[in-house]
């Protein structure tokens, strides 16, 4: 049983990742229904707002189908409180169905095992903890803001063969350092990808100074994520992109700003700089309900955060270029996890365990 157990969850999981980016901040859920060796249903979290996993798995079964004899697989504990939508453990309770495994317990202290509670003591037989581990990997960014009260970080630079991730500028002029390219045109491609699944994106006052990125998707179809600029004395003028008013965009600063709340889609929010600069970003995202964020550069912010020990992934671009001088890639020590070629660019993934 254990075996069939897993092959159903493994499914919710795949399913799950059909909602990831667009229900954030709530987790992405996948529901199997099964009836007599087959899958009778199936769904995954609605857009933020909208219906979650096991409603639209019930919804998909004819209705002809008899529930009280199936099993309900999910990846995440059913909900029992009342959010955007009504519990959805009351939902299995009043459809009849007995059976009920679940991937992993849910961590949001309004539900937390008060589902599986319900469940049991209406009668329902609950199995826990099957594929446990992939189930809490699947929803990472939202196990981490609710177990550790800040956003799942993710670490992203490209650096050359020896090391550097930007020209001199006392080498060539400043219009050439900010059109040189390290990375590949899929290799950039796969980058927006990545910040279409974040919640938002983060780099430091240089990287903008220099470079005047535009910090969206362009590249890759999806919702472009929010910019977060630290700018400890607000050097940043308002001609460069970050400004342009297309995206929300999170000032931090030093600075004591008047226009500490949103003013033409831009936040203000001021922070020591003089200590645990990283932390305190950390608490000011977890204060705005941001569960993810990617950190693009440069390698002061980058080697911040590194120091302070609060990343959870770094993905590392090393292309078949040399600078000789320049601007010094970030030292990190991780676990590698995955390693691959981008045509012709080098991908490291490494871990934080």
């Amino acid at each position: 049983m254990v075996k069939i157990h897993e092959k159903y969850i493994s499914r919710c999981i795949e399913l799950a990742k059909n909602g990831l980016q667009s229900a954030m901040p709530n987790p992405s859920v996948g529901a199997v229904i099964v009836s007599e060796g087959k899958i009778i249903g199936e769904g995954y979290t609605s857009p933020y707002g909208g219906a979650h996993a096991e409603v639209n798995a019930i919804n998909s079964v004819s209705p002809e189908k008899d529930l009280e004899n199936a099993t309900i697989y999910v990846s995440l504990e059913p909900c029992s409180h009342y959010g955007k939508t009504p519990p959805c453990s009351d939902l299995i309770i009043a459809k009849g169905i007995k059976n009920v495994v679940i991937g992993c317990v849910d961590p949001f202290s309004e539900v937390a095992g008060k589902g599986i509670e319900r469940l049991k003591k209406a009668g329902c037989n609950v199995v826990l903890g099957v594929l446990e581990k992939e189930c809490i990997v699947s929803n990472k960014r939202f196990f981490t803001f609710h177990t550790q009260k800040r956003p799942y970080i993710i670490l992203k630079w490209a650096q050359t063969t020896d090391h550097y991730i930007a020209p001199d500028n006392t080498i060539i002029n400043s219009a050439e350092a900010a059109s040189f390219l390290i990375t590949n045109q899929y290799s950039r491609q796969l980058v927006h990808k990545w910040r279409a699944e974040e919640q938002s994106i983060l780099v430091g006052t240089n990287t903008v100074i220099n470079d005047n990125p535009k910090l969206n998707t362009r590249d890759w179809e999806g919702k472009s994520p929010l910019r977060i600029i630290i700018d400890q004395n607000l050097r940043i003028t308002k001609n460069y992109s970050i400004y342009d008013k297309t995206i929300p965009t999170l000032m931090i600063t030093g600075n004591h700003h008047d226009e500490i709340n949103t003013v033409d889609n831009i936040i203000y929010e001021q922070i020591d700089f003089s200590t645990n600069i990283a932390i305190q970003i950390c608490n000011t995202l977890y204060k705005h309900n941001i569960q993810s964020v990617i950190i693009e550069g440069g390698t002061q912010t980058l080697q911040t955060f590194i120091n302070e020990n609060l990343w959870d992934e770094a993905r590392v671009f090393t292309a078949n270029k040399s600078l000789k001088k320049g601007v010094k890639a970030p030292k990190i020590d991780g676990t590698l996890i995955e390693e691959s070629n981008k045509t012709g660019d080098h991908l490291k993934i490494l871990k934080n365990i």
